[in-house]
């Protein structure tokens, strides 16, 4: 049997391996060193913001955001409900109330108008929204222009959840750069990897002092451990710093072979009643970083979802569904959604696709050569 192709396996390389052997070597083994302190800094660099705190996984960074906005029992915050369930756990580890905002046809991400309707909806009942929080799906960035400038009228933070969106842009400005904090993660199977890992960024000093506060444990600065308050264990290791920053260094590369491959996908089923979620505008604004291809159904292709996916597993193939939205979530059944169908319409026609920088030519090969029963 053909080896298995995985949607997005970790890009690894001999650079990465001699980066974990340098920080093994130096003594540094446990959270921080001084190969975290690097990495923050590059990082920030790269993403263009005054500082990065270095995290255990990019959920651990949503949930430090948002004590610092102010979520807390009794208050509510905004979200798009084609995400992963992290974007919404965050809030509920907070206690306050998530409230699910449904998505624009052509990318997937929320829907500005829709995101400000539900805003005004809850500050008209009487609850308090501390914070909207924008996710950017399948590494294309929401539309921060008119976001942004909403948000701004209305006086709500804004929160990026840049988890897949890494070394990608909207308007000139690099995800991760929006809002008073954003979160990226570096799990496994991400654009980059620190294993297990995520990364808050922000231009707001005091939201990173107080994030990076809690996130060791709230460790009082006196000569014993004192601790006056509960605090959180979501720093991350040198050693994996010290692979993240030899991804770093790889990352446009491994971008850029993404982007192949989306354009090989496309050049290759072109013909078929289908579409690809998320395309860069015409005008060159918004520019994708291609962390999964995503294809959306025609009502002419006489297969489901299911069918396709089940054919690429006898194939020994990975490929599967869209993000089911938070609002259909068994989880979430009693939260507020602001919803048009639009969400629930791109998961149940919506298929990811192997994606992964590390696959060769042989392998999109034989995605579409699968791919090709759709025509029939």
């Amino acid at each position: 049997m053909n080896e298995r192709i995985f949607m997005s396996r970790a890009d690894i390389s001999d650079a990465e391996e001699d980066a974990v052997r340098r920080a093994i070597r130096s003594g540094w083994v446990a959270p921080l060193g001084p190969e975290v302190d690097a990495f923050e800094a590059e990082v920030a660099q790269r993403v263009g913001v005054k500082g990065a705190l270095a995290l255990s996984s990019g959920t651990a960074a949503l949930h430090l955001a948002l004590l610092h906005l102010g979520a807390r029992p009794g208050t509510a915050v905004v979200v798009s409900s084609m995400t992963f369930a992290a974007s919404a756990n965050a809030i509920a580890y907070t206690g306050a109330e998530p409230v699910f905002v449904d998505s624009q046809e052509q990318d997937g991400n929320v829907d500005p108008e829709l995101l400000f309707e539900a805003i005004d909806t809850l500050r008209g009942e009487g609850t308090e929204v501390v914070a909207a929080m924008t996710v950017d799906l399948l590494g294309r960035c929401c539309n921060y222009t008119a976001i942004e400038a909403g948000l701004a009228e209305r006086g709500v933070p804004l929160l990026e959840d840049a988890a897949e969106s890494l070394g990608a842009s909207h308007a000139g400005r690099p995800a991760g750069a929006f809002g008073q904090a954003a979160a990226l993660s570096f799990n496994g199977n991400k654009i980059m990897t620190t294993s297990g890992g995520g990364m808050l960024l922000s231009n707001d000093e005091q939201l990173l002092d107080r994030a990076r506060y809690l996130s060791t444990q709230a460790r009082q600065p006196v000569p014993w451990y004192e601790h006056t308050e509960i605090g959180y264990n979501y720093r991350l290791s040198n050693v994996l710093a010290a692979l993240g920053r030899a991804q770093l260094g790889r990352l446009d590369e491994m971008i850029h072979r993404r982007r192949v491959i989306r354009r090989q996908y496309m050049n290759a089923i072109a013909s078929l009643d289908l579409r690809f979620l998320g395309t860069a505008d015409a005008d060159g604004s918004d520019v994708e970083n291609c962390w999964l291809t995503a294809i959306i159904l025609g009502d002419d292709i006489p297969h489901t979802p299911d069918e396709v996916i089940g054919r690429m597993d006898k194939a020994n193939i990975e490929a599967r569904h869209l993000w089911k939205p938070m609002h259909l979530q068994p989880v979430f059944r009693n939260a507020r959604s602001f919803s048009t169908g639009t969400s629930e319409r791109l998961y149940r026609r919506g298929i990811t696709l192997p994606s992964g920088s590390e696959l060769p030519d042989s392998a999109t090969t034989r995605v579409i050569e699968v791919l090709n029963i759709l025509s029939r």
